[in-house]
Order: C-alpha cells, then structure tokens, then sequence
C-alpha cells in the first residue's frame, strides 16, 4: 500500500522532500548530491538537439500571427511577435546551460550549449514550417548569442577549440562566425 506513495507525489511534493533530506546533512545529502549530479551529466547531445528543433518546428504561424494582430495596436510586427515567441521557446535550454555554468559543469556547460546550437541550425537548414518564414534571421542570432554569451564565460582555448571544431562539423554553413575573431 505505501509502496507507491512516490509515484503518487506531486513535482512540489517531492522536491520538498528531497530539499528536507537534503537539510538532513550527512550520508543522505551525499547521495542525493550525487544522484543530482548523476542525472545532470546523463543527457545526449543529438536529443537535446532534436528536442530544441521540435520545439522550434512545432511553433504555429498563425499563433505567431495571431499574438502580432493582437498587439497590432502596439506596433508589434509578425516578425517581433516571432522573435518573443522563438525567445519563449528556447529560454529552458537557455537557462540549462547557465546552470551547468552556475555549478561549475564546464563540460556539461559545453555539451549542452553544442545541442541548443545544432537543435537551431538544424530548424534553420531543414525545417520545412511556415513559422520559420516568418522567423527570418532569428533563430541564427539568439544561436550566435548564446554561443557568444557562452565564449566571454568560457574563455580557456582547449575549450573554445573544441567548440570551433563541432560548429565546423555540425554547423557548416555558420563556420563564419568563427573567423569573426
């Protein structure tokens, strides 16, 4: 019977339970920071990327559309309303990345940045969605920012090397960027 009593728990609940455990110190906080630790390494750079290109193919044009008649009276053009809604769409993987920096997850950090890059190239070269008309240059730009933002905290050459070499791959048609230096 109690058995299954954490599956039935809420997100909130057990994140309440695992901060308390964690608040406990010792064996227990260890193991729950090596799990976490554990889960935060287990992730596979082409799923991330497929998960960023969905997110971005699946946005529809006419909510796009839609969200700039609605602010028509605001001056909010197609292609600003596009801008906000591609921004929306990527902020978690954004935000992922600032957190492996934020815990010292340099490669993780690395890694994770990679995806989110090749997940936008990947919509720019082969999605076939209306939105991405409406897009234009975009996805590109919050691509090339998050690389930058990810350059200044990141500044160790082995690392920047190894990021070239993966946009010259993965990324051919935005190798450019590299030669901005």
């Amino acid at each position: 019977m109690m058995t299954d009593v954490i599956g039935k728990l809420t997100s909130e609940q057990a994140l309440e339970i695992v901060e308390r455990l964690c608040r406990k110190g010792g064996d227990i906080r260890d193991a729950i920071v090596a799990e976490a630790m554990s889960l935060l390494t287990e992730f596979s750079l082409d799923d991330v990327a497929e998960e960023v290109f969905d997110a971005l193919d699946l946005i529809d044009a006419q909510d796009c559309l839609d969200q700039a008649g609605a602010s028509r009276d605001c001056g909010a053009s197609p292609d600003e309303a596009a801008v906000d809604i591609i921004e929306e769409e990527l902020q978690p993987f954004f935000d992922q990345v600032e957190r492996y920096h934020e815990l010292g997850m340099a490669e993780q950090e690395a890694a994770y940045c990679m995806a989110v890059i090749l997940g936008i190239y990947r919509f720019e070269h082969e999605s076939k969605s209306e939105f991405k008309q409406l897009a234009a240059d975009a996805p590109a730009e919050f691509a090339y920012n998050l690389l930058e933002d990810w350059r200044s905290r990141n500044p160790q050459q082995a690392a920047t090397d190894a990021m070239d070499a993966f946009i010259r791959e993965r990324c051919p048609k935005w190798a450019s960027w590299l030669e901005e230096e």
